[in-house]
């Protein structure tokens, strides 16, 4: 582990990196990484009955496509909801009716659940600017998931979505972040990583 101190502005340089390359891709580079995460995720999930998953941007894996398509696997699909003060994530259940809600993110139309909601999944799909191959997340900068997967309950297991290019060897890593045990990319599919075996 870094301290915060060392690894902060290594992240921040790497975020810089990693989002400047994504909105370079190609409207139809992301409608097939889509296809394929979509595909995967169906496949590898497809005996899970609570889901917690998230509304990819346009810019992310599975966007266009992801939550809709997770309504074919009949299982009880939480998504997040970002408060409009604080950094702790609620969640609500995915009914198909989606609205603009804090930073422009889609999220669910309903009653809203507490942070604690998310402890009833038994898998949480989570977004991610990159990930390395000992778990290793770098997200957006928010802590909102870190803060979220406190909350997860033993035994779940925590799978990012990144293009090819985004599963790396090494990431900088601080005593807060919470690792993934899985990653989907849209050619190396479902990737089981060390946290999670």
């Amino acid at each position: 582990m870094t301290t915060p101190h060392d690894g902060e502005p290594a992240k921040a340089a790497l975020r810089d990196r990693f989002v400047a390359r994504r909105r370079g891709r190609s409207p139809a580079e992301r409608a097939t990484a889509a296809a394929a995460v979509t595909t995967t995720l169906l496949r590898q999930l497809a005996r899970v009955r609570t889901l917690a998953a998230f509304v990819p941007d346009e810019t992310e894996p599975g966007t266009g496509r992801l939550p809709a398509a997770f309504t074919q696997l009949g299982a009880r699909v939480l998504l997040p909801v970002v408060p409009e003060t604080g950094r702790e994530l609620g969640w609500a259940v995915d009914t198909g009716r989606l609205a603009p809600g804090r930073f422009g993110l889609l999220e669910p139309v309903g009653p809203r659940l507490g942070p604690t909601a998310v402890g009833a999944a038994e898998v949480v799909v989570v977004p991610a600017l990159a990930v390395d191959r000992a778990g290793t997340r770098l997200g957006r900068g928010g802590g909102y998931y870190d803060r979220a997967l406190r909350h997860t309950r033993p035994g779940a297991v925590v799978v990012a979505l990144v293009f090819d290019d985004e599963l790396v060897d090494r990431l900088p890593a601080l005593d807060h972040d919470r690792p993934v045990s899985a990653v989907v990319t849209p050619d190396g599919g479902w990737q089981a990583l060390p946290a999670g075996r």
